[in-house]
């Protein structure tokens, strides 16, 4: 079993916000792959379903950014898992908008989700950075995170979500680099 948590905001003014995009690489991979129906539960929104081999278990913390470790040990504790059985799905600030880097461990660089689930858990889990680009200054950063993607990006965002979602049995498997490898190559179609 694995536990794979997208970062985001509950509530529908957030949806479209660039920090919401771990939120809708969930619900794209749920469709994608025969998820069954969202219920309610780990302080947050639970899907169930295989990829490939593996049995997955989606998370969507309904415990706002700040606090989606709680939600993430309280499913981690259930079922009795290690830091190896985790998977984040969340927005980066230090990638180019749409690049996708899977990464093992390493520090929050300010990511509120990430150090919520570092206090609550420790720091070694995989991590799914989704670029979302630096606007250019730091006094910019928080209007861009909690912005809306911009029309003129769905088309983008669409191709990223459905390419994660395509090669998400690799990232089920371990196999980080092919995960990151063939995502690019659909990126560039």
């Amino acid at each position: 079993m694995q536990i794979w948590t997208g970062l985001g905001n509950p509530g529908p003014r957030y949806a479209m916000h660039r920090h919401n995009v771990g939120f809708m690489v969930l619900d794209t991979i749920a469709e994608m792959h025969g998820f069954g129906p969202v219920q309610k539960k780990f302080s947050g929104w639970a899907q169930e379903g295989r990829i490939g081999r593996e049995k997955i278990l989606l998370l969507k913390p309904a415990t706002f950014m700040n606090e989606s470790g709680r939600a993430v040990g309280e499913a981690m504790r259930f079922y009795k898992l290690e830091l190896d059985a985790l998977t984040v799905f969340h927005d980066e600030l230090d990638l180019a908008p749409f690049k996708v880097k899977v990464k093992q461990g390493g520090g929050t660089a300010g990511h509120n989700g990430l150090r919520s689930i570092d206090n609550h858990l420790g720091n070694d889990f995989r991590r799914v950075r989704i670029g979302i680009g630096h606007p250019g200054h730091k006094d910019r950063v928080t209007g861009h995170v909690l912005g809306n993607y911009a029309k003129s990006e769905l088309d983008d965002l669409a191709a990223m979500l459905g390419a994660i979602a395509a090669e998400a049995e690799w990232l089920a498997a371990g196999d980080d680099a092919r995960f990151m490898n063939d995502v690019a190559l659909r990126m560039q179609a």
